[in-house]
């Protein structure tokens, strides 16, 4: 008696169980991805007293209301002021007040910048005086999972994020799926 042949390949049937968990695990895993996204806010600079020249005995004031702030590309800054202008500036005209190259200028009373990029951003009054006297914001913007670099010595600005859980989560799902692909393949 001649015996057959076995035919050892999987049919197309028998696959299916298997493609419909792995297109599972990789629904699951990019959902969880998605939520990690933080949502972009927007932040009232100076919180209740707004874009002014600060008090004699308060010239820190921008600094301090920065550093109690974390940033994100995404993120918006509203400047509301009166009689006077915002400038978006370089690192050297921040640090010397000089309002005569500016990068952007706002005078309207109301101004929205959106942080569209990682990294520092120099904010002055248009008036002389007024950054002579503290009106005057640097930020740090962060970008996702970014870690922060030294900052200019020196200079006080917004911390760096905390590491994100998000990413943590993101390592865990991933090796979960290898795990089970893995038995699944071993198992079929």
């Amino acid at each position: 008696m001649k015996s057959e042949p076995r035919n050892t390949k999987m049919n197309n049937s028998s696959m299916e169980p298997f493609r419909g968990l792995v297109c599972t695990c990789f629904l699951i895993l990019a959902a969880m991805n998605i939520g990690s996204v933080e949502a972009s806010e927007g932040f009232k600079v100076g919180d209740h007293i707004g874009w002014q020249q600060p008090s004699a005995n308060n010239t820190a004031v921008y600094s301090q209301w920065a550093r109690s702030k974390r940033f994100h590309v995404g993120d918006s800054l509203s400047f509301e002021y009166q009689n006077d202008s915002v400038l978006v500036v370089e690192k050297w005209d921040y640090f010397h007040c000089n309002t005569n190259k500016p990068i952007s200028s706002f005078n309207d009373g109301k101004t929205v910048i959106n942080l569209d990029r990682p990294g520092l951003f120099y904010f002055l009054s248009g008036a002389v005086d007024h950054c002579k006297k503290g009106q005057k914001l640097l930020i740090r913007v962060m970008g996702l999972h970014q870690r922060a670099e030294s900052p200019p010595s020196g200079v006080d600005i917004a911390p760096g994020p905390h590491p994100s859980s998000g990413l943590v989560v993101t390592v865990t799902l991933s090796s979960v799926f290898v795990a089970l692909t893995v038995t699944v393949v071993t198992l079929v």
